[in-house]
């Protein structure tokens, strides 16, 4: 599968300490969609789910769940399904993006399996329109949160803030993750800068 990068801990994409997955590719293409490097099919890299599953075994102690992110999540269903049926083994949760609505993704054979290892799925484009950062995670008022089992509680997100974290390479290479006013984040990096 191809994936655009891989945290294996972070506090900024959901409660507790999370190994995190974002997906390479994504046919919504929503506008002022901050992570537009992630649509095309053909970016990020290769890497296998049993490479993933023994990243996960390596950290697996220190998290609380896994987070898949994209791009778009249910591109990769199948390989998804086995990764997160992997991490409820080891009694942690999932949480699933999507640009899909969850009604959508019902009617849709081939993402009942990642659907069926889902924990949270967070649902709906990014609508520039819509744009909110009141509530945790999501970034328009439109995303809902459909809680499909009890590994995570409505009370889990309310009591989650949005967070940003960043980190800087050997190579000096800047990234960041999570969710917020992201011009707010800018204003203050750049202060940082002066």
């Amino acid at each position: 599968m191809r994936v655009h990068r891989i945290i294996e801990k972070t506090y900024a994409e959901g409660p507790g300490c999370r190994f995190c997955i974002w997906v390479q590719g994504c046919n919504h293409e929503c506008d002022g969609c901050f992570a537009a490097d992630l649509w095309r099919f053909d970016g990020g890299y290769e890497i296998s789910v049993e490479e993933i599953l023994l990243r996960i075994q390596s950290v697996a102690s220190d998290i609380e769940g896994i987070t898949f992110l994209g791009g778009e999540p249910f591109e990769y269903a199948k390989e998804l399904a086995v990764i997160a049926n992997y991490v409820h083994s080891l009694n942690k949760n999932v949480i699933t993006f999507t640009g899909y609505v969850y009604e959508k993704l019902l009617q849709t054979e081939k993402y009942k399996s990642l659907l069926d290892e889902t924990d949270l799925l967070i649902d709906g484009k990014f609508e520039k329109a819509l744009l909110d950062y009141s509530r945790p995670l999501v970034g328009s008022s439109n995303q809902r949160f459909i809680y499909l089992s009890d590994g995570i509680s409505e009370n889990d997100i309310k009591s989650y803030k949005n967070r940003f974290e960043i980190r800087v390479s050997e190579t000096g290479k800047t990234e960041f993750n999570g969710m917020g006013n992201i011009e707010k984040l800018s204003k203050q990096v750049k202060k940082m800068g002066k």
